[in-house]
Parts: C-alpha cells; structure tokens; sequence
C-alpha cells in the first residue's frame, strides 16, 4: 500500500478544470484535457502538485469552432462534419459535431496539439476516434470515397456491400488520422526538445462500439507503431446497456463489464503496450441518484479486477464532477453532494488499485477458459438493409434511457448474437473471454493459451482467408472448435475476398470448412481434424438469447465438443467467480444462475468496499453483489507494520525502535480513513498536520486481527501519523 514511484503510471485520472485540492486525488498522472488557451497554465498547475501530466483531447469532436468557421485557414469546414442519410449532422453538442478525419482536419489538430508538447506534456491521450454507422453521407466522405475505392461514392444504405465498405473505410480514415498525428508529434518533439513523446488511445471496447453502432480502428492499432497503448474506456455507462439472457432483456452490468474489459485487454496481450482500465464513479447521464452510482460503479470496478494481466488504471474521468457536484436524491427532493462514506470508499479503492500487480494470481473452480472470437468487423454491419429512415436516425450513446423508440433499433441495441454466444457461460461460472479474431494474423501464438473457441460469421466476417489456415493448425493441434452459423446474414454477400477471385464461396465459413477438410453438405455435427474436434451448430448465434432452452442447448455441445476431443478437464457450474490477486480477494456472485446460494468466505478479512474498513470473520456474498476483500492470513509477517488500506495515498513510510511514522496525502473533504496491521496494541499514536505539532488521534483496536483504524481529515499537502508501540 505504499507510495509506488509516479514514474510506473499506475494510476491516473483526467480533469478538464484547474487544478483544486478537492479533487487532487493523488494518482501518479493527470490527465489534463482539452487544447484551448487556459491549456499549458492547467499543466503548470498539475505539474507544481507533484503530477506527471498529460493530455488528453477528442480526436472525432472537440471545441474546434476556429477550424469549422473558418478562423484557421479561411475555409469554412462544416462540410467535414459527419451526417446521416437524412442530412442531419451527427453532433456532440452545440457546434460541436463528430468529424470526418481528412487530411485537412487531422493537420488542424496537429498544430493544435504542438502547444501541449511545448507545455511539457510526456504523453498525449487522443480520445474516442469514431464514427457512427448512421453516418457516412456527407460531401467529405464522398470524396473519401471516390480516393479509396476509385470510384463514385455509394449510399451505404442501399446495399450489404456499401455499408460494409462504408466503415470499413470509417476505421481506415481515423487509422490515418492517428498514424499522421502521432507520427509528425513525436518527430517534432525529438527535433524541437529532443524529448520522446508518448502516444495514447483511450477507446470504448468493440464490444461497446458494435452494440452502440460506432465504427473505431480498434485491433487496427495494433498495425501503427506511432501508437504506446491504451485506456480502456469501460464505465456504468457502456456496461449497463440491456442485453437479452433467456429472453429477459435488462441491464447486466457486471457480466457486460467483464467481457468489455476482456475484450479490451486483447489490444495489448502478447505486446508491450501499456493499457489502463477506466473505472467511473458515476457517469454521464446526471439522472441517477448516489446509491445508483456507487451499486454499478462497484460492478464495473470488481469485473475489471477478474482480469489480472491489467494493473494500471484510470480511476476516474472528471472527479470535479464526482466531487463536488450534485445529483438527485433517492427520495426525489432535491440534488446532494456525494456522501462522505461513498467519498470515503473511492479513495480508499483508487488508492489500493496502485497495488494490484501481485505475482500470486489463483481462480476458484474451472480453469480452461473459453472462448469467443470478436472481430472488427461487427462494426461493420451493424445497419439494418430494410429499415426505414426513423430507425436509422436512432442512435444511442447511453446518456438516456429512452433514446431508442422503434423495436427494430432496440434489438439492434441488444446484440444478442454475440451475447448469445457468451452470457450462457459467464452466468454459469464458466470463465469465457472475448478473443480477437484478427490478431490471428498478428501473433504466431495468439490462441496458445486457449483448447476451446466458439466462431460465428453471422455478425462478423474475417479480414483474410490466412485467418482460417491458423485456425485450421490450432485445430489439428488438439483444439476444439465450435462453428456457430445458420449462413443468413445478408452481410455474406458484401464484395470481399471470399466471393471474389478464380474460386469463390458462398460465405466466409464455406471456405473455412474446406481449409478443415470438412464436406460442407455433410449433416454430421462433429468432425476429427487431426487432433481436434470441429462441431458445426447450425443455428443463428442470436438463438441462444431467446431462453433457457437454447442457453442449455449451447452449454450442452460445448460440453459434448470437449468430450469429444478428450479434454478431460474439470467442468464445473457455479454461480460465482473467485479470483485471488496476491492477498486481496475478488468475488462475484451470479444472478440467473445455476442456484441462489451465497457464497461464503471464512477467515479475518478487510471489507474494502466499506468506508470503515471493517474486520470480518465471515464475509456473505449475495446473487447479484460482488466482494472485494484483503485477506489479513495471506502471508502477513505478524512482526511488522503494515498499511492495509486506506483513503490516502501513503509516503515516508519508516520504522525505528518501535516507532511507525508515515504521511497520508489525501484531497480536502474526503475523510481519512486507515486501517494498519501492528505486531501490537500500540500505546500511543499521534497525528500532525503542521511539522512538530502532533496531537491525539482518533483510533480503535481491533485485537483478533491486530489491525488499527485510524481516522483524520485527508489533505493534499499530507499529514504525518506516528504509531508508538
């Protein structure tokens, strides 16, 4: 728990006001955004606290009115903005629309972002490089078009071939807006300060982007060396978006947030690159109440902990407004600001999130994960080619509820085909990860760590036919392969490579089969190959959504694949997930599962998710809550001092002749609260908030596990806290 050097970037968060001690929540870097004026000032101020800083700035929309009126080169640039097919501008806000990323535009943020390089930034986030799958219809588009396809645009409305190229050509136009970017930026930072300047792609995940109708680069970062890593942009925003499980549609947050952050985590396995996970203790949407937000924000943060290869984090996105803004009242009268436990609570987990790098990482029950491929692709046809215009103008960004009115534009929302594929698993404790289909072709290794896959060509299609020649080796190696697939989605007869050529094929899984050396008019489901087994379930992927019939049908031919493959491997059904990352302990409990029951841990924990760091002997996980636990028996050395959690960050930290003295850094207003292992009952323990002056502090002893709480009042500039034993 103590101060980790700033210079690991543990944790993080981003802030578009100046500095102020009440959200100076001690992270290692900031994050500061936007590139008006007041810019290299915030910096300074940022920098003079102590922070590393960096920037951040929307890459698809920002405060850019200079550019769009003219202001920059005498050209009026509004034509640039994204429209639908009904000519309506696609819009962030006031002025402010999404853009299309010419040449122009991507030169304009160049010369925009050259001040914060001069402002002494180390790194650059360029945030949210998208474009809807609504759009597509506007005269710089066109023009996009007629450069990259040589030939006359196509209303991507018109036919499954233009709205698939369509976006495919929307990712490849913010693909070259980054590459350019980052590459003339970091040149003129070695050039001009001889300094390396780090690049940084905080993104929804495709999950997220597929279900809410947004084309982005994604997996195609992987291709730009310009590119240091990412921020996994996974919030109660995104991962409260309905699904449909047994043919109940409603939120599911936890499930939604432990595959989204899965599925971002794929953007750095196997590379160097740097990804931090984003937490949010509330979100966009200003009409929910405290409890709302700390219940789901609880959610998102335990679902990303079950992904122990991550231990950098954004902790928060504009603390301004978690701290010091109000929002409604459960009761409906009025507005509050946040209480003081929930406060209390944030700080404590953002500050035990810098120490989640553990080396003793071990899971409860079913060890051979599953699972399921995912490509860019999604995005790429996620327009309904008989719809009419009211629905295609429908779009959702979470920020309402009832954005969606028509019931073609809600199932669209649903996505079930690829949450058909995977909630059956998850809600039965079966550990399932979303894989990356494209990076097959990136890394040699890519599917080593997995004996079981389930693909589907129904709501995606794979970017080569060399795809298949890797699957067809992981297959004959001894993995199992489940093909998920009815062959009617209109999207098989875009204009790609498997119905171009000397040799064509009906649809992308027509040739896979061939690759495999299975007859593609054969009624047997299961097939040897090689050392593996192949099962073919002819059934739409969207099927396994609509009831716990289907659901169990899904489970059942994974199962029987495995048999059939002789992966004897334990297959155990349960209603929770359990992770141990070093002594802290993170659980889940499923609702929709195989049982109610409650799962019990027993031993002497920390209840980290209580403001008062409460010693529990018994720790009682319900359906549908999550836990997340320091384990006082793990390995503690019963002989030393040691700051188990707390709501500061910790600093000088030093024992002498029985003397324990630290200092806790923490913003104004949010209480402190630490919780300290002590080999005994200590006979006094003083607190100072100025040099010397020490006095009384409020503490109580807690004999079975040896603990001390300790409680003061947080502030930036530290307080010093001396335990005498």
């Amino acid at each position: 728990m103590y101060s980790i050097n700033r210079s690991e970037e543990r944790t993080g968060f981003q802030e578009r006001v100046p500095y102020h001690p009440a959200i100076d929540l001690q992270t290692d870097f900031v994050m500061v955004y936007g590139i008006d004026d007041s810019m290299p000032q915030r910096i300074q101020e940022w920098q003079q606290k102590g922070y590393i800083t960096h920037l951040m700035t929307g890459v698809a929309w920002g405060e850019y009115q200079d550019y769009l009126y003219g202001k920059v080169d005498g050209k009026n640039h509004w034509e640039e903005a994204q429209k639908n097919r009904l000519g309506d501008i696609i819009s962030h806000g006031k002025d402010v629309p999404y853009m299309v990323p010419t040449i122009a535009y991507t030169d304009f943020l160049t010369q925009r972002i050259k001040k914060a390089v001069d402002a002494g930034v180390e790194a650059i986030h360029l945030e949210e490089p998208e474009f809807w799958v609504e759009g597509g219809y506007s005269e710089a588009f066109k023009r996009e078009w007629q450069i990259y396809y040589k030939e006359p645009w196509k209303a991507p409305h018109e036919s499954a071939d233009a709205q698939y190229r369509a976006s495919k050509l929307k990712a490849y136009l913010y693909k070259r807006c980054l590459d350019r970017l980052c590459g003339e930026l970091k040149e003129y930072a070695l050039v001009t300060y001889g300094r390396e300047l780090r690049f940084y792609v905080p993104t929804h995940s495709l999950i997220n982007y597929t279900q809410w109708r947004i084309v982005s680069p994604q997996s195609q970062l992987l291709d730009l060396p310009t590119i240091d890593g990412y921020i996994a942009q996974v919030w109660t925003g995104t991962s409260r978006t309905p699904n449909v499980y047994k043919g109940v549609t409603k939120e599911r947050t936890f499930e939604t947030a432990y595959l989204e952050y899965g599925m971002m985590q794929e953007l750095a396995r196997g590379t160097d690159r740097k990804i931090w996970f984003l937490h949010d203790p509330i979100e966009d949407n200003p009409s929910y109440d405290w409890e709302d937000y700390k219940q789901n924000y609880i959610k998102t943060l335990t679902a990303s902990l079950f992904h122990p290869n991550v231990w950098h984090y954004e902790i928060s996105p504009w603390p301004d407004r978690i701290f010091t803004k109000s929002y409604p009242k459960k009761d409906g009268t009025g507005k509050e600001k946040i209480p003081a436990s929930y406060a209390a609570t944030l700080l404590i987990l953002m500050n035990t999130l810098r120490d989640l790098k553990q080396d003793f990482i071990e899971w409860d029950g079913n060890q051979d994960t599953i699972g399921v491929f995912l490509s860019d692709s999604a995005m790429f046809q996620r327009s309904p080619l008989d719809s009419s215009n009211e629905e295609v103008s429908q779009r959702y960004d979470g920020t309402k509820v009832d954005m969606l009115q028509t019931d073609t534009a809600k199932e669209l929302l649903h996505w079930s085909d690829f949450y058909g594929l995977t909630l059956p698993f998850l809600k039965a404790g079966v550990p399932i990860r979303p894989v990356q289909l494209d990076n097959i072709r990136r890394f040699p290794s890519y599917l080593d760590p997995y004996r079981t896959l389930i693909l589907s060509y129904e709501y995606m299609k794979p970017e080569s036919p060399d795809i298949h020649l890797a699957l067809s080796q992981w297959v004959q190696e001894g993995g199992c392969l489940i093909y998920v697939g009815d062959d009617s989605d209109p999207y098989h007869q875009a204009k790609e490579w498997w119905n171009q050529g000397e040799k064509t094929f009906t649809n992308p899984a027509a040739h896979l089969l061939e690759v495999l050396g299975i007859d593609q008019q054969s009624e047997q489901d299961m097939h040897a190959v090689g050392k593996g087994v192949v099962h073919l379930l002819r059934k739409h992927p969207k099927q396994f959504a609509q009831s716990a019939e289907m659901a169990e049908q899904l489970l059942t031919a994974v199962k029987r694949t495995k048999e059939a493959g002789k992966q004897n491997d334990i297959w155990e059904e349960q209603n929770y997930l359990l992770i141990r990352r070093g002594p802290y302990i993170i659980s889940a409990v499923l609702d929709e599962s195989v049982s109610e029951q409650v799962l019990q841990l027993d031993g002497l924990f920390v209840d980290l998710l209580d403001d008062q760091l409460t010693v529990h002997k018994t720790i009682n996980v319900s359906p549908g809550k999550q836990s997340f636990v320091y384990d006082l028996q793990h390995q503690q050395d019963s002989q030393r001092f040691e700051v188990i959690a707390a709501s500061s960050r910790i600093e000088e930290a030093e024992v002498e002749q029985g003397q324990f003295t630290f200092l806790a850094k923490g913003p104004l207003h949010v209480p402190g609260v630490n919780r300290i292992k002590c080999p005994e009952e200590p006979k006094k323990v003083s607190i100072a908030t100025q040099p010397g002056k020490y006095q009384e502090a409020d503490t109580e002893w807690e004999p079975d596990s040896h603990t001390l709480l300790l409680t003061y009042d947080n502030h930036p500039d530290g307080v010093t806290i001396q335990i005498t034993l």
